[in-house]
């Protein structure tokens, strides 16, 4: 296969299947993982693509939020290291806002024991907070097919109906100048509310999301708590460290 095709493919297989492995890519191309690896890094230079540990995605604007099945392929580790970081610094019988995404999903296993009552905008939360038999109430709003959150007015409206101990929130940018952010205004929105409702804030994030910044603005870094893993340069520690506070749980 010449060079331009076998691009051609890696980018067809992800305009398919969304995010790709390096294994999957050597398959479909039939060449070998050094290759296909020289490859990525020409199309993310290119901003075709973005690297991701392991594999790949399609390259998207700041506008454009990856969907569910994308993100929960990605830094599986981390997310669930963090969520478990994340649950030891709830309280029995607190009230937490967990919002929707692949990493404030993990935390679900760790809260059964807690006696916590959760308000959630995740619609694929909702049957796993049920079967571990903790008290749910879910927001209003409009649902995103991408990412299945409950979003826009209507979700921000009802949550003002409750006051949190603590709340529990995915990011897709964390930067030490722009604060948090997420691709969708009405998302950010959600996100904003919470943290204003919520005596606690905490921010979960891989790696792959610190110095990354999105359209949509949801506070400064000193309005949540971050955690995230070692897996973070440490330059880039050290700048939200003069900001917020900063767990760093190992990997």
């Amino acid at each position: 296969m010449l060079h331009i095709e076998r691009k051609e493919a890696i980018i067809s297989v992800l305009e398919k299947q969304e995010v790709a492995t390096v294994q999957e890519l050597v398959k479909a191309t039939g060449a070998s993982e050094s290759t296909i690896r020289r490859d990525l890094t020409d199309l993310e230079s290119q901003n075709y693509i973005k690297r991701l540990h392991g594999g790949a995605s399609l390259s998207r604007r700041k506008t454009e939020e990856p969907s569910m099945a994308e993100k929960k392929s990605v830094n599986q580790a981390e997310k669930k290291r963090m969520a478990e970081a994340a649950a030891s610094l709830i309280k029995n019988k607190d009230c937490l806002f967990l919002d929707a995404g692949t990493t404030t999903i993990e935390l679900i296993p760790f809260l059964a024991d807690k006696e916590v009552i959760v308000v959630t905008n995740g619609i694929h939360h909702v049957p796993l907070l049920l079967e571990q038999g903790i008290e749910t109430y879910v927001t209003g709003g409009k649902a995103k097919p991408n990412t299945a959150a409950l979003t826009g007015g209507r979700a921000v409206e009802s949550m003002k109906e409750f006051r949190f101990d603590a709340c529990f929130l995915g990011m897709n940018g964390i930067d030490a100048k722009q604060g948090y952010t997420t691709p969708d205004p009405d998302e950010a929105s959600v996100k904003k509310t919470a943290i204003t409702l919520a005596s606690r804030a905490y921010v979960l994030a891989d790696h792959s999301k610190i110095g990354e910044v999105s359209f949509g603005s949801v506070a400064s870094l000193a309005k949540a708590f971050i955690i995230t893993s070692d897996k973070t340069e440490a330059d880039q520690l050290q700048a939200l460290q003069q900001e917020t506070e900063v767990k760093v749980v190992d990997v």
